[in-house]
């Protein structure tokens, strides 16, 4: 067994088929000066034939993951146009009459090897965009074939020291059961990809190999847990089988209860939503039954590309997006980047600790002219359904007013000259620090509603980075002193007359279900493929007998006896289950 991350659900069974890495055969002498101006055509009409190919790209993934996904190619054709990049290797050709192809590979390992050093997840992602682009020019300086895959039609799971956008935007779904990868992580551009084309992947097992994986070998891909078994014995392979077949009639069963409102045995209803950064996700999440968004990520319109979205770009999304959810609220995000999340070409500070520093509304309230922006798309989208607005990060009462005041300028503007909005759009902010618990009396007389994000909730409540793999064992949202900072909030929204909801990971965690009933909250907010299972466990639930454990929860003094009450108390609930037929219930 070999222990990895899971990047995208799913399990594959399967031999293996080893990509090779790139290699390139450069030549070792230098250029005559007479040359130079030859090797500057080939470069650039590599960079042109370069540009063509991942254009043609991109339109053709568009088809088959989305508008959005494909946007990632955008970040390639801007490294093409990247002036740092171009620089440094017309340097090399110029000043150490080098070939063409020798000055991208040196351009391409600077790079990479700078980009490594630093301690940022997101800048090492980047290094694979890079290497990508790097060698798609590369390619064709050196005039070398694609590195192809088997073209007979018997599926297999690919394994690869890492797999960049362009490689994964050629596999036929099809005839690739799963992928395993040396290096990678859950955010990459390839884990993305993976997931919106509905392929198993496990990433980040280089550390964990005692032995290499060879093209033939038999392996089992499990997505969800992140194992990875080579060489798995038959009953291995008989136990993953029977497994496959059992999810797959699981998902078949959970159709039934598309459509069946979500509503205990006793009668307490909860608005199950989506969290989406894509209307592919929408597509998924109208499928599941979801009564609406919960949380729109806006930051993908802001990523991987070379400048800032105009108005008119996000106004045409918001407006997709409450369209497509036919009068179903839309709680749309304004923009939440820094921490470990950022924009090629806006330039953040240098920060020690960029989590509690210059991010999310902070950014917003200091470049008004960004933010009003946003602001504006989405009060002309507000015209076309139920749409929300939802600041994050908030820390004081003095955010939020100032947030308001340029929402009251960007209403006046847009009234100016002539534009239909929702007059009385309702806005509300995510509650995600202990900050905002601890005043959230005072918020809730400012705001129309609440949604808790528990995962940044958790992070800040414990002061523990849950990137950190030193400390990451610490990241315990079942701590007592979460569940006190839960029930805080949500008394103080429902003195208030607010509504409140949850959109962090919990709000999709069957475990925490009975915490949300007890606690009365009205929405939960999670990712598509995750509100089936909920529905069908709520469907199950008491609301009281919740209340009644609740109570009893709030008694215990370490996180262990929290999540024994808990799994106790889900033994016991899926014991009832399985004599019920919830997925024939009708509300």
């Amino acid at each position: 067994m070999i222990q990895g991350i899971g990047a995208s659900s799913g399990i594959a069974i399967g031999k293996a088929f080893v990509l090779p890495n790139w290699e390139w055969d450069l030549p070792e002498q230098k250029i005559d000066v007479a040359d130079l101006a030859r090797e500057f055509d080939r470069l650039y009409e590599g960079i042109r034939t370069s540009k063509v190919e991942i254009e043609q790209m991109k339109d053709e993934l568009r088809e088959v993951v989305g508008t959005e996904e494909s946007y990632i190619f955008d970040a390639h054709l801007a490294i093409l146009d990247d002036p740092v990049f171009m620089n440094e290797i017309q340097g090399i050709i110029q000043r150490q009459y080098k070939a063409a192809e020798v000055a991208v590979k040196e351009a391409i390992d600077h790079f990479v090897t700078m980009f490594d050093l630093l301690d940022d997840e997101y800048m090492k992602e980047r290094a694979l965009d890079i290497k990508d682009v790097g060698n798609r020019l590369l390619k064709h300086l050196l005039g070398a074939p694609e590195i192809t895959l088997p073209s007979d039609t018997q599926p297999f799971i690919l394994v690869a020291k890492e797999l960049s956008p362009s490689q994964l935007a050629h596999l036929n779904p099809n005839h690739v059961f799963g992928i395993a990868t040396l290096v990678g992580s859950t955010t990459s551009h390839s884990s993305i990809m993976a997931r919106a084309l509905g392929i198993p992947l496990v990433v980040g097992l280089e550390s964990k190999l005692e032995e290499p994986i060879q093209t033939g070998d038999m392996l089992i891909v499990d997505g969800d847990t992140g194992i990875v078994h080579l060489h798995p014995e038959d009953s291995l392979v008989k136990q993953y089988t029977e497994l496959q077949k059992r999810q797959y009639e699981a998902n078949q069963r959970l159709k039934g209860i598309v459509s069946v409102k979500p509503v205990t045995e006793d009668g307490k209803e909860i608005e199950l939503a989506a969290n989406i950064s894509s209307l592919k996700e929408l597509d998924v999440a109208l499928a599941s039954g979801t009564n609406g968004v919960g949380l729109f990520r806006t930051e993908f319109l802001y990523m991987d590309r070379s400048r800032l979205p105009k108005e008119e770009e996000q106004y045409e999304v918001y407006r997709s997006v409450a369209e497509k959810l036919g009068g179903c609220p839309l709680i749309i995000r304004t923009l939440d980047i820094g921490g470990d999340k950022h924009l090629d070409y806006f330039e953040l500070p240098e920060e020690d600790n960029p989590f509690l520093g210059y991010r999310a509304i902070r950014i917003c309230l200091d470049k008004t002219d960004l933010f009003k922006t946003q602001l504006r798309a989405i009060l002309r989208a507000s015209s076309f359904g139920k749409v929300k607005i939802m600041y994050p990060l908030i820390s004081s009462l003095e955010e939020v007013k100032a947030a308001n005041a340029l929402l009251e300028e960007a209403k006046q503007e847009l009234t100016a000259e002539g534009h239909s909005f929702d007059e009385n759009i309702e806005v509300g902010i995510m509650i995600e620090l202990p900050a905002a618990v601890m005043i959230a009396d005072i918020l809730a007389e400012e705001v129309d509603f609440f949604s808790i994000g528990t995962n940044d909730l958790v992070q800040f409540t414990l002061a523990v980075d849950r990137m950190n793999d030193q400390i990451s064992h610490l990241y315990e949202p079942y701590h007592p002193a979460v569940l006190r900072m839960l029930k805080m909030t949500v008394e103080a929204a429902k003195r208030g007359g607010i509504h409140v909801g949850v959109c962090g990971e919990l709000a999709g965690d069957l475990r925490a279900l009975p915490l949300w009933l007890a606690l009365d909250v009205d929405e939960l907010s999670m990712s598509a493929h995750a509100i089936l299972p909920i529905k069908e466990r709520l469907l199950c639930l008491k609301q009281q007998a919740s209340r009644s454990m609740f109570e009893k929860l709030l008694k215990c003094k370490t996180s262990k006896s929290i999540h024994e009450m808990l799994a106790a108390f889900q033994n016991d609930q899926s014991s009832d289950m399985d004599v019920k037929s919830t997925a024939f219930r009708t509300s």
